[in-house]
């Protein structure tokens, strides 16, 4: 796990804990308390799909980047395979 995840990761984290504690320590009735803690875990929630699929974009320009550059690699590998074995038949 990157940096930058574990960064955002705690800053969730926290911004839930914090929330959770404002509410249950709000002077509101039992219903309205839950009402806004709902809310508050699926605003969360939603943070969470969004920063995953982001990551996941990133991993995957990732992917698409080293399996370029392994093709690549490969390719002028063949490439000097096959003038070696011309250069001694």
């Amino acid at each position: 796990m990157s940096d930058n995840t574990k960064v955002v990761a705690a800053l969730l984290a926290g911004l839930a804990a914090g929330a959770a504690l404002g509410i249950l320590f709000a002077p509101d009735k039992g219903s309205e308390t839950r009402d806004k803690l709902n809310d508050s875990l699926k605003d969360l929630g939603d943070a969470l799909k969004e920063r995953s699929a982001e990551q996941m974009d990133h991993l995957n320009d990732f992917k698409e980047k080293m399996l370029a550059m392994v093709k690549t690699k490969l390719s002028k590998n063949a490439h000097t395979v096959e003038e070696a074995l011309e250069e001694h038949a």
